[in-house]
Order: C-alpha cells, then sequence, then structure tokens
C-alpha cells in the first residue's frame, strides 16, 4: 500500500512558481510525493526542506543531495532554517491533516474502523496520548475539544457520556470510546459523527492548531519576495486560520491599514477562490474531498 497520495499534486506545485535555483519548504514530508515533484522542477542548485514529526517518514526520503530532511514539527520552522544558514526561501507548502499512511497502521490508532489503543500522536516521541485526554481531562475541556476541533453541537452530552462512561472503567481502545459514544452515532452516516470525535482528539493530542499558528507567522520573515506560501487545509478549524493569516498577516482575520488606507499584510493573496479537487481526483481519491487549497505571494 502506498504511503500517501498527494492531494491537489498539481494545483499546489504550480502554484508554488518553482524556480530551478530556488529554496524551497515542505512542511509535511509524509510520503514525499509532494517533494518529490518539487525536485522534480529544481535544478542542479536547488534546494529542498523537508519537515516531518512521524519518525516512520524518514525512511521515505530519496537519495538526493539537494534534500535536507528535518525530523521535527514544523513550529520551529525559523530555527531550523538558521541551523542550516538559511535567510530565506522561495516557497513554503504544507499539506495539513493525517497521512494515509498513519490512517492504515491501525496501531496508531488513527482510524475508528478498527478496535485497537487510543493513541493518535504524530510524533511517536510524544507523550500525550488520546487515551490520555479521554481519561485525564475534565469534563468542560472536553467538551472545548469537542465543540472548537470537532464542531460537534452536541459536544456537551459528548463530554458527560465520556466522563461517566471512564467512571466505570478506563477508556483506552477506539472501541471502549465507540461503545462509550453509542447513543450519539447515527445510523445514517455514522462514520461522519466518528471522523470529527477523532478529529477532535487527533488535533488536541498533536496540538495541530496552536503549531499551525505558530508556523503561520514564521513564514512572512522567512520567504523572499515574490515567494509562494501553498497551504492544503482539510477541516474548517485550520483552513479558517490560513484564509485569516493569507489575507491579513495575523491569525485574528483583523485588517490593519496604513495612513492612506492601504492594507498592511506581507502577503498578496493568490488564488481568491479556494481551490478543490476535481471530481475525478475525489473518486481516485476519497481522502481529497474536504482539501481546500490557499496561495499567498511575499510582497
Amino acid at each position: 500500500m502506498a504511503y500517501h497520495k498527494p492531494v491537489l499534486l498539481h494545483e499546489s506545485i504550480e502554484g508554488l512558481n518553482i524556480k530551478p535555483k530556488g529554496i524551497y519548504v515542505d512542511l509535511t514530508f509524509g510520503g514525499g510525493g509532494h517533494s518529490r515533484e518539487v525536485l522534480n522542477k529544481l535544478g542542479k542548485h536547488g534546494r529542498l526542506v523537508a519537515f516531518d514529526q512521524d519518525p516512520q517518514a524518514k525512511a521515505n526520503v530519496p537519495d538526493d543531495q539537494r534534500i535536507i530532511f528535518v525530523g521535527a514539527n514544523f513550529r520551529y520552522l525559523r530555527n531550523f532554517l538558521r541551523y542550516h544558514a538559511i535567510d530565506q526561501v522561495n516557497g513554503i507548502m504544507a499539506d495539513l491533516g493525517i497521512s494515509s499512511h498513519q490512517i492504515d497502521s491501525p496501531e496508531r490508532g488513527f482510524s475508528f474502523s478498527s478496535d485497537q489503543a487510543l493513541d493518535m500522536r504524530m510524533d511517536l516521541r510524544g507523550k500525550k496520548r488520546a487515551s490520555q485526554v479521554l481519561n485525564q481531562y475534565s469534563q468542560e475541556d472536553l467538551e472545548r475539544i469537542f465543540w472548537q476541533y470537532g464542531e460537534l453541537n452536541n459536544a456537551k452530552a459528548i463530554a458527560r457520556a465520556v466522563v461517566h462512561a471512564r467512571g466505570e472503567r478506563e477508556l483506552g481502545t477506539t472501541g471502549d470510546l465507540k461503545e462509550a459514544l453509542m447513543k450519539f452515532i447515527p445510523r445514517s452516516f455514522p462514520s461522519k459523527f466518528l471522523a470529527r470525535v477523532f478529529q477532535a482528539l487527533r488535533i488536541e493530542v498533536n496540538q495541530e492548531v496552536d503549531a499551525l499558528g505558530e508556523m503561520l507567522l514564521q513564514t512572512a520573515g522567512c520567504m523572499a519576495p515574490g515567494g509562494r506560501l501553498v497551504v492544503i487545509t482539510y477541516h474548517s478549524v485550520e483552513d479558517r486560520l490560513v484564509k485569516n493569516y493569507m489575507r491579513s498577516g495575523n491569525l485574528e482575520g483583523i485588517i490593519h491599514k496604513d495612513f492612506y488606507g492601504r492594507a498592511e499584510t506581507p502577503w498578496r493573496v493568490v488564488n481568491r477562490s479556494v481551490i478543490r479537487p476535481s471530481r475525478q481526483e475525489i473518486e481516485t481519491n476519497k481522502r481529497a474531498r474536504s482539501a481546500k487549497l490557499r496561495i499567498a505571494e511575499k510582497k
């Protein structure tokens, strides 16, 4: 089975507007699909810095002198660019979310299709697991997670059910969680509800929203004028942050104006309308169906 089938591959690589001698960053290396396309367009003097916090991704790094692999979270973007003596880059891309490999590895606990330990760590060196969130967080914190990250309208009732269930026995597996939430799972489209629950837990375990915000705020300072920021999102929580940042230069989306009424932002939005996968791509890769691509250029 392939590690991961890259989503919006042509559109995202085209969005980077790659210069053969440029320096580019792939913040979510995964199976290396996007990175390989970047390398195909780079000349012999071009360079690519690839980030991935999942230690298993390192096995996919091609034998190419032009690539530097960084086994760390992309929230440390600026630090590692400085470490490698890189002041500015010509493009940064990120394919957010979870890889097919992680979903298809039952022992990682990302999928509700089999009964496995509630782990959900993208970085296997991390200490916090989904089981700890479910068994140790307060009811109020669980409600916040399910509401903010899962966008579940009945977050309060779900959190209450989790607390009740763990009072009888510890929730250790994906099956335990499904059993605890059985009365909330709709008969029609049960996977949609479970996907939101698991998404909320995964985001909390990996602190994805905080990491994304930290990374985005570093990109302008690392980017050369004319460089492109290309980001693929999969849910509204992260897409909102990306949209706000590209429009305003801050995560809140507040547009500050100068004395002449001109917006003070380091970016020019390239695609006013979000780019989505074609029907054909969704048919061949169902995990692409919720993807949204946004592109901005450094002024």
